[in-house]
């Protein structure tokens, strides 16, 4: 028990604002009367009001100063930071404060790169030596409700015909780099690749769970770190005051704060100097279900190593006025500068009020110039572990409350501060190098994040990103990918699915060990091939061969690494077919329901080569 003595008594006023908190003082230890005191400095009195007598409900009243003692250290800067914040940016809200005020637009420089020319092969070679000194941070803090998936995101399977889950690729993929990077090491040094997951307390017993029932799908579990991101406070009013839960008032109301807290969970877990002593140079960021991502990573990092860039967003080409933000340099009257990424709502009428009197509007390519933000970010290590001693991991927050009227005095609901990863580069100074790499959206971006229902609303011509839209994408990049490699892909036939219109090319797959880069998959491809729409091609295998290889069904090969295995001649089978689902049908399971379809594996050719040598299947 701790003592009301222990309370000074040039506080005894402070504590006064709070009588039911005062009486409760002899229970509480010094660091929660600490707590306490932030508490009534920051106007958080009103959270005490209820409380009982000393001996009623005392454990609750602990535990009380349990979450807030979490909220506190969580957070950069702690509560009083935090409420301190909240209260500039409530205000800034409430006068309808343009956060761009004083900022004009220009387009920034940055890379544009065209699928399998010279450049994009070169810029994926020089990636793959880079990749051996990156590490990878996965932000997994979601589930899947808004798919209509109860799983976390990372364990839907990415596509159905291996049944692969995002987690396993992504995994697989970075195993791939790793192996390239270290074959094509000059100095013999076989350093493992650090990959670090973000996760909320929604989701992260199931990511610890999901990797370790899979034996962390290939990797060292030493390789793997999660960092739990924690909520933040809700704010009930204009004023900031922390509310309460309505179910308890011995608890506060919390809500997810944003991917942003990632760049302070990497600050405070230590990991950034050790990686700077092992010699690391890159931190690669991506989000949770974009199947295509690691399609673009060579690339990339390419990019980022020729042009010595500290940021590098990953983009795609964007139509103007296209509900995606664009990535665009501002810069302020007073001379501060920033390439950020501006949200599609707030692009045009910055145009339009910074003398662009048509707004964001296509140029001679047919897309605006203004490159489209995917979220996933390549940043130099030593510049960012810099800036984040700076700022101790904190990014730029904006706070976004639901007035009940436009006298903006009340709220609908509580709302709270959030923050975004990709607004890192708003603290830099103007000399950091901050840059872009565009490449087609069929290659590199693809994310599932809508439920079938909301998906068929999409006005048509507008992506439905979909778990039906984020399968097929796999398939018609493979498609392509291979084409360019100098297969006769046949041309796609057009399908609704769950109310989405999509097309459907052949059902092909690889791991990522068989086709990391193009020049990879380019050597694996020779002869006269070709390959029927209605196919599907699955290849787990790594040293596996296409030579003049004419598929019309199904075919499915997996071999060990020593197995050298040459596919070719004619191969014609009844296949699988497609078979619709209504993504209402509860007797289907939700993984697949949410795609609109299923495989009837009718008739498969399927060749295992589970010992080494050279092996062929022709007629």
């Amino acid at each position: 028990m701790a003592s009301s003595s222990r309370v000074d008594s040039s506080v005894s006023d402070l504590f006064s604002s709070a009588p039911a908190l005062q009486s409760n003082l002899g229970i509480l230890s010094p660091d929660q009367i600490e707590l306490a005191k932030i508490l009534l400095e920051n106007g958080q009195s009103h959270l005490f009001l209820h409380w009982s007598e000393p001996g009623v409900c005392d454990n609750e009243k602990l535990g009380f100063f349990d979450q807030i003692a979490r909220l506190n250290s969580s957070y950069p800067g702690g509560l009083a930071a935090y409420i301190k914040t909240a209260k500039e940016l409530l205000a800034d809200s409430k006068l309808g404060k343009n956060p761009y005020d004083g900022f004009s637009p220009s387009v920034p420089s940055g890379e544009n790169l065209t699928f399998g020319d010279e450049n994009f092969i070169e810029m994926e070679k020089r990636g793959v030596v880079e990749a051996r000194k990156a590490a990878f941070v996965l932000v997994a803090g979601g589930l899947g409700e808004r798919l209509g998936y109860n799983g976390i995101k990372v364990a839907l399977p990415r596509e159905t015909t291996t049944g692969t889950c995002f987690l396993q690729h992504y995994i697989e993929s970075i195993l791939a780099l790793q192996e390239a990077s270290h074959k094509v090491a000059s100095d013999g040094n076989q350093t493992d690749i650090p990959f670090i997951i973000m996760t909320s307390d929604d989701t992260h017993s199931r990511t610890q769970n999901l990797l370790e029932l899979n034996s962390y799908f290939g990797m060292k579990s030493t390789q793997v770190h999660l960092l739990k991101q924690e909520k933040v406070a809700c704010l009930d009013d204009n004023d900031a005051r922390l509310a309460l839960d309505s179910n308890n008032k011995y608890k506060i109301q919390t809500k997810p704060h944003g991917h942003g807290d990632v760049h302070s969970l990497l600050y405070s877990s230590g990991l950034l100097d050790k990686w700077l002593d092992a010699g690391l140079k890159w931190v690669l960021f991506f989000q949770d279900t974009n199947g295509l991502l690691f399609n673009a990573i060579p690339a990339s990092l390419g990019v980022s190593a020729t042009k010595q860039y500290h940021v590098n967003s990953l983009a795609v080409p964007r139509k103007a006025k296209e509900a995606i933000g664009g990535i665009t340099k501002l810069t302020h009257a007073d001379g501060r500068a920033m390439v950020i990424n501006v949200e599609y709502n707030q692009l045009d009428p910055l145009l339009r009020a910074s003398g662009f009197p048509d707004g964001d509007v296509n140029c001679e390519t047919g897309y605006s110039p203004f490159p489209g933000n995917i979220n996933q970010l390549i940043l130099e290590l030593g510049s960012y572990k810099e800036e984040l001693q700076k700022t101790g991991g904190a990014i730029k927050e904006f706070v976004n409350p639901k007035y009940k009227d436009s006298t903006k005095t009340s709220f609908k609901s509580s709302t709270r501060l959030e923050c975004m990863m990709q607004d890192y580069p708003k603290t830099l100074p103007p000399t950091a190098r901050v840059g872009f790499t565009v490449m087609d959206i069929w290659l590199a971006y693809a994310p599932v994040k809508n439920n079938p229902e909301d998906a068929a609303k999409v006005p048509k011509g507008n992506p439905y990103h979909s778990a039906t839209s984020g399968e097929m994408a796999i398939y018609r990049a493979n498609s392509r990918i291979l084409q360019k490699a100098g297969v006769k892909v046949e041309e796609p036939v057009k399908q609704v699915l769950n109310g989405q219109e999509v097309e459907i090319w052949s059902r092909i797959t690889w791991k990522p060990k068989w086709g990391l880069i193009f020049s990879d998959i380019k050597t694996k491809v020779s002869g006269n091939c070709d390959i029927s729409q209605r196919s599907t091609m699955a290849i787990t295998g790594r040293n596996v061969f296409i030579d003049n290889l004419s598929l019309d069904g199904a075919l499915i090969v997996d071999s060990i690494d020593d197995a050298e295995v040459k596919l070719g001649g004619s191969i014609k089978n009844n296949g699988w077919t497609m078979e619709t689902v209504d993504y209402k049908d509860t007797s289907v399971p939700e993984e697949i329901r949410i795609r609109g379809f299923r495989f009837n594996k009718v008739e498969q050719l399927e060749k295992k080569f589970a010992q080494p040598g050279k092996f062929s299947l022709e007629d």
